[in-house]
C-alpha cells in the first residue's frame, strides 16, 4: 500500500468554524471615537530597551480616550477607563526576542496586566499591507483564537499585543519592511488566561483545533500557515505531564512534512527524531527523515532511513523512487573521489 510522501498523518477531512473579521462587536463604537498622535519633540533621542522577555516595557498607547469613547463592554476591561494615558517625551524601541519586530510606544499604556490567551481585545489598527488579510479601523481580536492569527501579520500582530497594556498605542517596525510602520492602540481587553493556568483538558482541545486548522491549510496548498498551528498546538502540549497526549507524535510529522515543503531539511529530520523517539516504526516519520536526510547530503543516514520504510512497506513507491535517487547520488560521488584519487595518485 502505497504512503504519500508528505500528507500530514491521520486527519480527517474536518473543517473548523473560523472566526470571520469585520464581526460587529457586541457593543457598538461612539461615532466619535478617533485616535489622537502625540506630536514628537524635534532632536529628541529614542531609548532602545533590551528585550528581557521576562520584564516587557509598561509603556503604551493613548487610548485613554478611545477606552472612555467605548460604551458599556459586556465584560469589565482589565483597567480604568479614566485614567489618561502619559504622553512619552521620546518614544521608547522594545526588541521583541524572537527578532521579529521592533515596537515603539507612542503612547503609554497604564495598568500592569496584558492580553492573555483568550482575551478579547478592542483594537483600533492602521497601515497593513494590502492582501495581510487583516483589517482597517476598529476591531476585537480574541488572543489565541481565529483564522486572523494566521498570517505573517497577524502573527506579528498577536505578539505585540501580548506585551501592550491599556491604552498604549504603538508602532511595528519590521526588519527589511520598507513600508510604512503599521500603528496598533489597545483601548481594552478582557481577562484571558496564560498557557499554564488552563486545565489539561483545556489545552488538549485548543490542540485539537490547532492541528484541524493546519490540516485544512496544508491540503489548501499553505504549507506555512499549516506549520504555525502545528507549532502553536505542540506548544500548548509540551506543558502537560510525562507522559504527555499521543497527539504530539502526529504534530511532530505533520510538522515535518511542512518543513520539508518550506525547504528546512534541517527541521524537518528534528521533527522526525521526535515522532521516531516514540514510535521507532513510525513508517512517514522514517520516509521524511531519508528525504530530510538526503537534501542535508547525509546519504548514508538517507538509505538506511528509507530502506526501513520498504522492510515494512515494500511497495511504498516513494520511499523506492527516493532510494534510488540517494543511491544514484551516492555512485556519482563514489565517481567523484575515485576520479580525484587517480588525478593525485596517477
Amino acid at each position: 500500500m502505497e504512503t504519500l510522501p508528505i500528507n500530514p498523518v491521520g486527519e480527517k477531512s474536518t473543517s473548523e468554524p473560523q472566526q470571520q473579521w469585520g464581526g460587529n462587536p457586541k457593543k457598538s463604537l461612539h461615532p466619535t471615537a478617533q485616535t489622537r498622535q502625540q506630536p514628537q519633540e524635534p532632536g529628541v533621542l529614542e531609548l532602545r530597551m533590551s528585550p528581557a522577555p521576562s520584564q516587557l516595557l509598561e509603556v503604551p498607547p493613548g487610548a485613554g480616550k478611545l477606552a472612555a469613547a467605548l460604551e458599556g463592554d459586556a465584560e469589565k476591561p482589565r483597567g480604568s477607563a479614566s485614567e489618561m494615558p502619559e504622553p512619552l517625551r521620546a518614544p521608547v524601541l522594545w526588541d521583541c526576542p524572537d527578532g521579529s519586530f521592533v515596537k515603539k510606544i507612542v503612547i503609554r499604556g497604564h495598568g500592569l496586566d496584558k492580553p492573555k490567551l483568550g482575551s478579547r481585545c478592542r483594537v483600533l489598527a492602521f497601515g497593513f499591507p494590502f492582501g495581510s488579510g487583516l483589517p482597517e479601523g476598529w476591531t476585537e481580536l480574541t488572543m489565541g483564537l481565529g483564522s486572523w492569527r494566521e498570517g505573517t501579520w497577524g502573527e506579528l500582530t498577536e505578539k505585540c499585543l501580548e506585551s501592550m497594556c491599556q491604552g498604549e498605542e504603538a508602532e511595528l517596525q519590521l526588519p527589511g519592511h520598507s513600508g510604512p510602520p503599521v500603528r496598533l492602540t489597545l483601548a481594552s481587553f478582557t481577562q484571558g488566561q496564560d498557557s499554564w493556568e488552563l486545565e489539561a483538558s483545556e489545552k488538549e482541545a485548543l490542540a485539537r483545533q490547532e492541528r484541524a486548522r493546519g490540516t485544512e491549510l496544508f491540503r489548501a496548498g499553505d504549507p506555512e500557515g499549516a506549520a504555525r498551528c502545528y507549532g502553536r498546538a505542540l506548544r500548548l502540549l509540551l506543558t502537560l505531564p510525562p507522559p504527555g497526549s499521543p497527539e504530539r507524535t502526529v504534530l511532530h510529522a505533520n510538522l515535518a512534512a511542512c518543513q520539508l515543503l518550506l525547504g528546512q531539511p534541517h527541521l524537518a529530520a528534528q521533527s522526525c527524531d521526535r515522532v521516531l523517539e516514540r514510535e521507532p516504526g513510525h513508517v512517514k516519520a522514517l520516509y521524511r527523515r531519508g528525504v530530510a536526510q538526503a537534501a542535508l547530503g547525509n546519504l548514508e543516514k538517507a538509505t538506511a532511513d528509507l530502506k526501513k520504510v520498504l522492510a515494512v512497506d515494500p511497495k511504498n513507491r516513494a520511499a523506492q523512487e527516493e532510494l534510488g535517487k540517494v543511491l544514484f547520488q551516492g555512485k556519482k560521488q563514489d565517481a567523484g573521489l575515485a576520479q580525484g584519487l587517480r588525478k593525485m595518485f596517477g
